[in-house]
């Protein structure tokens, strides 16, 4: 049967006709006077029907809820149409302000970046995302907004999205999948100047797979969304983007696969040029090879020239800091796919997969692709970073660890996105307007000292209490789904006490992140809960991957904890997480705790969102904590020891948690002055904000990328695009000539000046003698590694000078140097050869490093 299909689009009176375009921009998602536009209109006093909760907070699907005469109503509204006109008149201003990146870098023309990322968590009405990688994609476009920053977003639209939870009776956590409707949500579809949707088309083995490409509108900032729901593809094409992280290997290939290659054509489709590629996981690896693919065929390089002009344009974020956790493909399931991809690239299916193989595994690794073709590699936090570069030490085996070229860029959070509506009222009258311009700026946090105790504590009272009241109606919520009981209902109503202090730990629930560890000791965990003078409350919340039993076993341990009588009025598990609980937890909770095997933790971000809301941090020092932790800022569980037993860790840690919370966390909750003000908690809960606030946020973050990474890796691309992409060819060569001549280089002998006592701060001269085979002076760079030596004789925290050709005699060149020493005692130097050539973005390849030897 065939369906004829049209559209009934929602009819606003004149007045209110803004209500769309501000429905239809993301930016409603962190302005809160926007939300409370809709949430006013939502709620109709002659009608027991609230509109925006019925409507899931979703004002696109509200304003077609809404009957035709309660918008008329609306617009004869004198109050209502003012204060939509004056949100609306912000709204417009914000698009047309100057912005940070238009101040800095005033005659830039060029930087485009294409932000590429499996998930977007931008609010809860478009639920395209599962937990904290789509969190960060979301955070990332909205400063990216605010900042000004030239910035697309990529990603897939996923009709399903990811489950949502709900527990049996056993507290055993199932999924559901409600079919997300495009046409009531925030996205629209990109169209053609003839008005026809913009299609492009990906190879998948054997079938011809068509994605349609939709926008949502975040500020400033185009995220563009493939779909392959569309008639054109057959039954088993439509489902590719069905649902996040679902279906076995071969649909993440292929979801992979449109994401990264259809990523790349539909920006081609849309006539968007970036100028970088920032390639979020290694989800969207597959867009650097077909960046290659477009060269060899529109430019007519070869593979190695292409990879030239590509390479110093790809950034690539890794967020997992075990390899277990980065995604890999069986080298069949790249046969399969890639067979004829590779033909395109001008090799054979054995040459393509060691592009993603370690040299002994047989996987086909996305991080291995990432790293291999991207420039610029970055962590996601100082320790994480450290960890990624012993990780992947092995890609680059003859280079000291410490130069391993992955970097780091701690995440950060969208200041605005999650400090509560209170809270930033409070924070915009003692720290004025330029904490919504530059919340960044250290400078700007140093006015929470100026908040009166009073002021700041009645304010997180307040969010306590909405907390209190949110988890009471949730509860009722789950109780009512499971047919409960009177008892149970009445129970839940009267659960948890606003005056109480109270635990949060929402997250994903992983092994690795131990959410049942502090009912290691259930006895004494019941005696701090119920201590009648200083009683303590918990709030857990979280999804479980559908295919991590482990993780579901913890959720449902957790849940049977709940209901036992000792438990069962203090503990509380919320179902179904998402922005809106995450929200409410960070913004109401006293204490968020953190508890991960250090060192699996690549970042985490919700203690970030807490300590900006005032919350204080216990965590173990892994992830950012590693930075933020202080003193004054919190509290820390051990001293960043590893492990090798879990067991013992977990005695150990849980005991130390133990002891702070008895010792130290409680006590300073409850000990109040004679106006019943916790004076100390309060001190702590202002230097934490002030000292983290400034670090912590999306702006920082993305200024960092901006001048770090986005900046350089766009100058380079220009360069290569310069002239027919001269300098890429030129690079293809030289590279071809290095790999030619490596084998003639070596280091015949060094020595260094001994005529005297060698002290601290003195200048010592190196020399050198180097064969450089058919290679001049200009194509390589020697270099002397020195530092102290440890008690294997291997030099630590290592630091290189150059060393400059002088002469040449015979077959050897000499080369000079002087190094300034640092440090008493043993030390030693080696000296080493590596590729050198002014236009490359770094010089660390792979394999092409030669050291002196005995």
């Amino acid at each position: 049967m065939k369906i004829n299909t049209y559209q009934v689009h929602t009819k606003l009176p004149e007045k209110i006709r803004a209500l769309w375009d501000l429905a239809m921009n993301l930016w409603f998602s962190w302005n809160d006077d926007a939300l409370d536009i809709f949430i006013r209109l939502g709620y109709d006093p002659r009608n027991p029907t609230n509109y925006w909760d019925k409507s899931e907070q979703n004002p696109v699907k509200m304003l077609g809820m809404i009957p035709q005469e309660t918008l008329i109503a609306a617009a004869e509204d004198e109050s209502f149409v003012s204060n939509l006109n004056t949100v609306f008149t912000r709204f417009q201003d914000y698009l047309k302000r100057p912005t940070w990146f238009q101040r800095v870098y005033p005659d830039n023309r060029h930087l485009l970046t294409a932000y590429f990322s499996c998930e977007f968590g931008l609010d809860e009405s478009l639920p395209v995302y599962s937990g904290g990688l789509g969190i960060l994609s979301g955070d990332h476009l909205k400063s990216a907004s605010d900042l000004g920053i030239p910035l697309v977003g990529v990603g897939l639209l996923y009709q399903e999205g990811y489950f949502q939870q709900y527990l049996n009776n056993d507290g055993w956590q199932q999924e559901s999948y409600p079919t997300n409707d495009w046409y009531n949500m925030s996205v629209e579809p990109e169209t053609q100047d003839s008005g026809q949707p913009v299609i492009v088309s990906v190879q998948l083995a054997d079938d011809t797979v068509y994605c349609k490409v939709w926008r949502v509108q975040v500020g400033r900032i185009p995220l563009y969304l493939l779909d392959t729901n569309i008639p054109m593809n057959n039954p088993s094409n439509r489902i590719i983007t069905h649902r996040l992280y679902g279906g076995d290997r071969e649909m993440r290939i292929r979801q992979e696969i449109v994401l990264g290659i259809g990523g790349v054509r539909a920006l081609q489709a849309l006539k968007i040029v970036p100028t970088v590629y920032h390639i979020n996981e290694g989800h969207s690896a597959f867009l650097t090879l077909e960046r290659i693919h477009q060269l060899i065929k529109t430019q007519k390089l070869t593979y190695e020239e292409a990879w030239e002009a590509t390479w110093s344009s790809n950034v690539f974020t890794t967020h997992t800091p075990v390899p277990a956790g980065n995604e890999h493909f069986a080298p069949d399931l790249i046969r399969k796919y890639f067979a004829g991809f590779a033909q395109e690239l001008g090799m054979d299916i054995d040459r393509f997969l060691k592009i993603g193989q370690n040299g002994f595994a047989c996987d086909f690794s996305m991080t291995i692709l990432a790293l291999r073709m991207s420039a610029f590699c970055n962590g996601v936090s100082r320790l994480h970073a450290e960890t990624s570069r012993a990780m992947w030490h092995f890609l680059w085996p003859d280079l000291p660890v410490d130069e391993i070229p992955i970097t780091h860029i701690t995440n950060g959070i969208h200041t605005y996105s999650w400090i509560g509506s209170r809270m930033f009222g409070l924070l915009m009258q003692y720290l004025g307007p330029r904490f919504v311009d530059e919340p960044e700026n250290p400078n700007v946090w140093l006015g929470i000292e100026n908040i009166p105790d009073n002021e700041l504590w009645r304010v997180h009272q307040l969010r306590r209490e909405y907390l209190i009241t949110f988890t009471r109606k949730r509860l009722m919520r789950q109780l009512k789904r499971r047919s409960a009981g009177l008892a149970e209902a009445r129970h839940a109503q009267e659960v948890l006490n606003p005056h109480t202090l109270t635990i949060g730990f929402s997250r994903r629930f992983a092994s690795y992140k131990r959410a049942a560890l502090l009912f290691h000791n259930p006895e004494r965990l019941a005696a701090m809960l119920h201590d009648i003078q200083m009683p303590v409350q918990i709030i857990f919340a979280g999804k479980a991957h559908p295919q991590d039993n482990p993780g579901k076993e913890i959720i449902r341990e957790i849940v049977q904890f709940t209901t036992r009588p000792e438990f069962r009025d203090h503990i509380v598990f919320i179902e179904n997480y998402d922005i809106q609980v995450a929200r409410m937890m960070v913004q109401g909770v006293d204490v968020w705790l953190n508890t991960p095997r250090r060192p699996l933790e690549a970042s985490g971000t919700s203690g970030m969102k807490a300590a900006l809301n005032g919350v204080l941090n216990i965590s173990v020092l892994d992830g950012w904590w590693c930075e933020g932790y202080g003193e004054s800022n919190g509290w820390v569980i051990g001293s960043g020891e590893v492990y090798d037993d879990p067991d013992v860790q977990d005695d150990i840690e849980s005991e130390a948690l133990y002891r702070l919370l008895e010792n130290d966390v409680i006590p300073l909750f409850y000990e109040r002055d004679r106006a019943g003000l916790p004076r100390g908690w309060i001190k702590m809960m202002k230097s934490s904000m002030k000292n983290l606030g400034s670090f912590f946020n999306t702006h920082r973050m993305l200024i960092d990328y901006t001048e770090r990474l986005y900046m350089h890796s766009s100058n380079q691309c220009k360069k290569m695009q310069n002239r027919k992409y001269k300098l890429a060819r030129e690079l293809g060569e030289w590279r071809r000539r290095i790999t030619d001549e490596w084998n003639s280089l070596a280091v015949k002998g060094s020595w260094i000046d001994r005529e005297r006592e060698i002290v601290i701060g003195d200048k010592i001269k190196i020399c050198a003698s180097i064969e450089l085979g058919d290679l001049k002076p200009s194509d390589i760079r020697v270099e002397a590694y020195y530092g102290k030596l440890d008690r294997n004789d291997q030099i630590v925290d290592g630091d290189t000078i150059a060393l400059t050709a002088k002469e040449q005699t015979g077959d050897s060149w000499r080369y000079e140097g002087a190094l300034t020493t640092r440090f008493n005692g043993r030390c030693g130097y080696s000296i080493r050869i590596i590729p050198d050539h002014p236009e490359l973005a770094h010089p660390f390849m792979p394999s092409r490093i030669r050291w002196e030897e005995e």
